[in-house]
């Protein structure tokens, strides 16, 4: 079917699926969807070793943010938030796929499943038992993005629950007894537990390409007490968004931009390898022509000078290819001798 975008009024392609009420989404509809190109492989195919460009991350991430805060405004948890559950189209628009494990929420507080979310982009809260969480639980899982956007590498990378967690507080250190205290307070089915003792590092030292605007906005949006952590919108408001160097350029243009640059470094790349080949070529040229510098050894070479002037037996007879040498060889010392005022005589010669 064919549908029309009322705000651009682009003619868009629709598929109408049917639900089972039993089994979900058909497979084949997954299978579809996952030829999508999504935002871990456009990382990986367009992205500098999986990094993104400023301008880029900047425009996922606003788009990003705007869904969320579209999803919380009508009261629904994502839940599952990850590179691969978003989608990237030609023009560089960003949507959210993958609702599988979305969940409404409201008041009172529900209480939810703490198995959700992909582990790497899991908050510490959930991690430690909680399922009484909010909006915060989609805020972190977009700040293990953000990060992930800037860097091309994934900013936590646990085996399991405890490796994840340990992976988190080394670098957003470890919590006092006031916010393991708040957490259990917000979540009672959170027990506490002692972990090991870190210090927060400097988000600026593991992101060197981020900005100190970019810096900002993800401690905002990875605080280990989920209270801390800004909302959607509020996250939406940050001069992150307004930086005086932001170019109102377009999503496309974007891509593009990024894309030739790709496609110059790619070109250097193969200007390079061919210079060295062509170098090493020559090398080997050189080392042809001039064979006796591997070849024969001075002791080789004094041995047949005394050949020559009959003072050593002349049954020891050259090769062809030995005497060729000698002679490149000799040749080779006369026009040395010739540049600094000396001369050296040839092999049937007397000199001075």
């Amino acid at each position: 079917m064919q549908g029309r975008n009322r705000q651009t009024q682009e003619i868009v392609a629709l598929k109408e699926i049917h639900l089972d009420p039993e089994e979900g989404t058909p497979s084949t509809a997954i299978r579809e969807i996952s030829l999508m190109k999504d935002l871990k492989k456009y990382m990986d195919t367009t992205g500098e070793k999986g990094a993104l460009h400023p301008e880029i991350v900047r425009s996922f991430m606003y788009q990003l943010l705007k869904g969320i805060a579209y999803c919380h405004d009508n009261r629904v948890l994502h839940r599952d938030l990850k590179p691969q559950n978003l989608l990237i189209n030609k023009r560089g628009e960003l949507k959210i796929g993958d609702f599988g494990l979305a969940r409404a929420f409201g008041v009172p507080v529900n209480t939810f499943s703490n198995e959700v979310v992909t582990l790497w982009y899991r908050p510490p809260d959930v991690l430690l038992g909680s399922r009484t969480y909010s909006t915060s639980i989609d805020i972190w899982s977009a700040g293990c993005i953000f990060a992930e956007m800037i860097s091309g590498v994934p900013l936590f990378r646990g085996r399991d629950n405890n490796d994840q967690l340990n992976a988190i507080i080394k670098v957003v250190g470890t919590p006092d007894d006031r916010t393991f205290r708040k957490i259990m307070q917000d979540s009672p089915e959170v027990q506490f537990r002692q972990l090991p003792k870190y210090p927060k590092q400097n988000f600026q030292t593991l992101l060197p390409r981020a900005s100190p605007l970019a810096i900002n906005l993800l401690e905002g949006l990875l605080h280990f007490e989920p209270t801390r952590r800004l909302s959607a919108k509020e996250a939406l408001q940050h001069p992150y968004f307004r930086e005086q160097q932001y170019t109102q350029m377009t999503n496309e243009q974007m891509m593009i931009q990024q894309q030739q640059q790709q496609q110059h470094q790619q070109q250097a790349a193969a200007h390079a390898v061919q210079q060295q080949r062509l170098q090493a070529a020559q090398a080997a040229a050189h080392q042809q022509n001039y064979g006796y510098n591997t070849n024969i050894t001075q002791q080789q070479m004094a041995h047949m000078q005394q050949v020559q002037q009959g003072q050593a037996p002349q049954d020891m007879r050259m090769s062809e290819a030995q005497a060729l040498a000698m002679a490149q060889a000799q040749a080779a010392q006369a026009a040395q001798g010739q540049q600094q005022g000396r001369y050296y005589p040839g092999p049937n010669e007397g000199g001075y």
